[in-house]
């Protein structure tokens, strides 16, 4: 019966590595489930899916290394929040940014500053908000596209916006998915709020 359940929890972790959006979490949970399928083939001496899970393994650690070692070059774009583009972006992504930022309404509010950020000229990530004095933004979207979600745009971004003169962002309206993401970049909890003072380098 052990011995199954060890099966069994094998295929789970690769069934739900594909359920994953982010790329590196994709790689992780479908590398942790061939480990385990692989050491349950081992078990029952089936040697041939032993082997294609050993095969899975290090391709996986190979994309992964990619992934995780390869160095991005980001760019930062000043965004018009009157661009079409933008609005595009928003419209396309819609579904995915209201995951952490439920009460995205897919319009932009007037006076809302947009920073895009771009890996290879493509567009991967996006920040938008209303600065509330002259240092401060309150944050209505911070978002990377999944592919992209290594926290290494973060880094980059809000080094960036640091050099712009924004030395503090607050972010009030987020869904919990977004939390986790706040809590590593450094943000701290504030009256329901998340704030970040933000050190250029």
């Amino acid at each position: 019966m052990l011995l199954e359940l060890i099966g069994y929890l094998g295929s789970a972790l690769v069934v739900v590595s594909l359920m994953m959006s982010s790329v590196v979490k994709l790689r992780i949970f479908n590398t942790t489930g061939s480990l385990v399928s692989a050491t349950y083939a081992f078990i029952i001496r089936s040697y041939p899916l032993a082997l294609m899970n050993i095969c899975i393994i290090l391709i996986n650690t190979y994309n992964l290394i990619k992934l995780l070692g390869s160095n991005k070059q980001y760019d930062l774009l000043d965004t018009d929040t009157d661009e079409t583009y933008l609005t595009y972006f928003l419209n396309h992504y819609k579904k995915d940014i209201a995951e952490f930022f439920p009460k995205i309404s897919g319009s932009i509010s007037k006076g809302e500053l947009a920073y895009i950020v771009c890996c290879d000229a493509a567009p991967v990530g996006l920040l938008m908000g209303k600065m509330v004095d002259s240092e401060t933004l309150e944050v209505t979207v911070d978002y990377a596209i999944p592919k992209y979600r290594d926290c290494s745009i973060g880094s980059f971004l809000y080094d960036a916006i640091g050099k712009k003169g924004i030395r503090k962002l607050v972010c009030r309206d987020y869904g919990e998915k977004h939390v986790p993401y706040m809590k590593k970049m450094g943000f701290e909890s504030v009256d329901g709020a998340y704030e970040k003072i933000v050190i250029s380098k």
